[in-house]
């Protein structure tokens, strides 16, 4: 994963003045660029009409997620009662879907965001303070680069056991390493600016200069490098639900969906297939938004 190269943002001469005719501030800048970005906005909607499918689900759901009906196994798409079909159970397809993507949005946005916190805190004190103390948390974080994630996923869960608490601390484990390299990185460069510096000839402390300066600065790149890392983070969940290491049934995860399906593919292949849509469709959204959000703030990972 390549660093975050951090630089002020350098707005156009047309994007200086708002339409008061008064200079815009950066995260007007920011806002401005998104609500231009079409793609983005598409993305964000999607999220956030998989998110409230989620949060809705009990109200939306036709049916109980766990009832089944064995003369209702594999019906098809369209089937009048099972606008999507049922799974191999005979549970409604629309109904587990829904409810899995509680599941699969906890286990992919949550270890990002508690990585972002672990590694934020990491990187931003190992760059701003420097000398041993950086040499001690950048070198324990280069031992977790020596394994690729997803091995170290499978390998931190297969030890800890099934279950969505577990596999939130895998992926926890596995993220924040990265975080705590950009945020060294962007720490490290925004350490060397002049404002830094004459901070520290008016006499602030390090909590002040950390707070007041060093945060507003490097926060934008750490979290647009933590949004790209969302999308990968609900694929690797869906997989370890896959090889049975996160989720475990009856509970509806589309990762575990995906692999008591995989059985019925020739039987009803679309029905067996709509879980991997959803993994699909949600991480695409999720990388695209994480894409618009780079662009906007100018920020090049």
């Amino acid at each position: 994963m390549n660093p975050t190269v951090l630089e002020p943002p350098r707005p156009t001469q047309e994007l200086l003045e708002g339409p008061s005719g008064k200079p815009m501030s950066y995260w007007q800048l920011v806002w401005w660029r998104l609500r231009r970005d079409k793609v983005t906005l598409t993305a964000a909607a999607v999220i956030l009409l998989i998110i409230l499918s989620a949060v809705l689900a009990s109200y939306l759901a036709p049916h109980d997620p766990f009832q089944g009906s064995i003369r209702k196994r594999l019906a098809m798409v369209g089937t009048p009662g099972h606008v999507l079909g049922t799974d191999e159970q005979g549970r409604d397809m629309l109904t587990r879907l829904l409810y899995g993507g509680r599941m699969s949005l906890v286990a992919g946005v949550t270890p990002v965001f508690i990585a972002l916190l672990v590694g934020s805190t990491l990187g931003i004190t190992a760059g701003f303070v420097g000398g041993r103390l950086n040499l001690l948390i950048m070198r324990v974080v280069d031992i977790f680069f020596a394994f690729p994630s997803i091995l170290l996923a499978i390998a931190i869960s297969g030890a800890l056991g099934a279950g969505l608490k577990n596999t939130i601390i895998a992926l926890s484990i596995v993220f924040t390493p990265p975080i705590a390299r950009v945020a060294e990185s962007v720490t490290t460069q925004v350490r060397g600016w002049e404002f830094m510096e004459a901070a520290r000839a008016s006499g602030a402390g390090s909590f002040a200069i950390i707070r007041h300066h060093m945060i507003a600065n490097v926060l934008a790149p750490i979290f647009v490098y933590a949004s790209t890392l969302i999308s990968v983070s609900v694929i690797i969940a869906s997989g370890l639900s896959f090889l049975g290491l996160g989720v475990s049934p009856p509970n509806a995860e589309w990762g575990l969906m995906l692999n008591t399906l995989r059985g019925s593919i020739y039987v009803n292949p679309v029905v067996a297939a709509l879980p991997g849509v959803m993994i699909f469709m949600t991480s695409m959204s999720f990388n695209l938004l994480s894409d618009g959000l780079r662009d906007a703030m100018d920020v090049r990972v």
